[in-house]
């Protein structure tokens, strides 16, 4: 077995494994320590033995019995030790619960509201998408020690205030929407484009995200913003499997074959969204009509760009964040010509909260490039790759670059 292969059972079960243990144990950080030690167990013994048949539940076990055991040996706390006698089985009769149901219930433990939006969303990225801290760190932008003190912090005061792993009452539910809606698009959004690593999508994110928001929609049958949310996952994940090469490397929308886009996807998710537009408004139902603006565009040259650019103004009024505000910068650059696009970027590039990202470099690289400024997109691209921590983001970055100094 190659580390590889362990590796991409790490991504698909870290998150699955540790939202079971939890539930069953009560306990995150001694259910997230747990599964930690199983996949080292299983770095151990599976080369050697091989991958079992059912990766998931043999981690799942491993690590639910690691706990138990912990829990038995805490000899002075005498309740957990007893709820450790009670909850043991022999392996063979450990039954694994609907995942997403655990992972539900996770993401409503991660946005209980004594916790900042911050720990929240860390907590997320950790608990379900299962990254390191030096990832989350790299997202976040911010030293790796200052994440790991905000993750520690988070999962102490869940263990110090009893937060319970559960979907909370209905009376509770409306203060706990808006930042699980939040977490779920940041799983969906960390498969979609991974923030790092080798890989620049995630299928086992996106899948799970999808999941949670059919969930959450089935829990909140009259929220507009689940019905919206759940489009826009759907339609921007009908494209998936063309965002990529046989090889891994990054497809850009306008060179993708449409006609191999998920159909089925495309359709139920413009069905939420004409759902969730017949009963409200919302940041979500705003990005989710520039998602259909694309899926149902024949072809590049043929989409509504007036449309994507009324989408991103909708959205800039609910959350004029810099990222908005850069991509409508680009969506106006092929509404009106692409020194008009540049002009809207010029306006949100020196905001503080991009810098010491690549974006604003790597989208103007982006228009002056087709703007045939061939030497100054040169010079634009060059600026952004070091900020491309994504392998494949980076790779991407070079061969543009290649293609415009082949130009000059």
């Amino acid at each position: 077995m190659r580390p590889a292969e362990l590796g991409a059972v790490y991504r698909a079960e870290f998150g699955r494994a540790l939202a079971t243990v939890a539930r069953l144990v009560g306990d995150i950080g001694l259910a997230e320590d747990a599964v930690q030690e199983a996949f080292a167990d299983a770095l151990r013994s599976w080369p050697e033995r091989g991958m079992p048949r059912n990766p998931g539940a043999w981690i799942t076990t491993v690590a639910r019995n690691r706990a138990l055991d912990r829990l038995r040996r805490e000899s002075a706390r005498q309740v957990k030790e007893t709820d450790a006698v009670v909850l043991a089985a022999p392996p063979e009769e450990v039954a694994m619960t609907p995942v997403a149901d655990d992972q539900l219930r996770m993401i409503f433990t991660c946005c209980h509201p004594a916790l900042s939006s911050e720990s929240q969303v860390a907590l997320t990225l950790r608990l379900v998408c299962g990254l390191r801290t030096a990832e989350i760190a790299r997202a976040f932008l911010q030293p790796e020690h200052t994440v790991a003190n905000r993750l520690t912090r988070a999962k102490a005061k869940i263990r110090q205030a009893n937060i319970p792993m559960r979907v909370p009452p209905e009376h509770l539910l409306p203060e706990r929407t808006p930042g699980v809606l939040a977490c779920i698009y940041l799983v969906f959004s960390e498969g979609y484009f991974a923030s790092a690593g080798r890989e620049a999508v995630r299928d086992e994110l996106c899948d799970e995200a999808i999941r949670l928001g059919r969930l959450l929609v089935a829990l909140l049958p009259d929220e507009p913003e689940a019905a919206a949310l759940l489009a826009l996952m759907l339609l921007d994940d009908s494209r998936r499997g063309q965002r990529r090469t046989a090889s891994g490397e990054l497809v850009p929308l306008e060179e993708q074959d449409r006609s191999a886009w998920n159909r089925a996807a495309i359709r139920e998710g413009l069905q939420h969204l004409v759902s969730a537009a017949e009963r409200g408004r919302g940041p979500y139902l705003a990005q989710a009509r520039i998602a259909g603006a694309h899926a149902i565009a024949p072809s590049w040259e043929q989409t509504d760009w007036a449309a994507v650019v009324d989408g991103y103004d909708e959205l800039a009024r609910w959350s004029a964040s810099p990222a908005v505000l850069v991509n409508r910068a680009l969506a106006v650059g092929f509404r009106d010509g692409f020194d008009a696009g540049l002009a809207a970027l010029d306006q949100v590039a020196d905001h503080p909260r991009l810098a010491g990202t690549n974006t604003v470099a790597a989208t103007r690289a982006d228009l002056l490039r087709r703007a045939g400024r061939v030497e100054e997109a040169a010079d634009a691209y060059r600026a952004a790759l070091p900020g491309a921590v994504n392998e494949q983001a980076r790779a991407f970055l070079q061969r543009r670059l290649a293609e415009v100094v082949g130009r000059l």
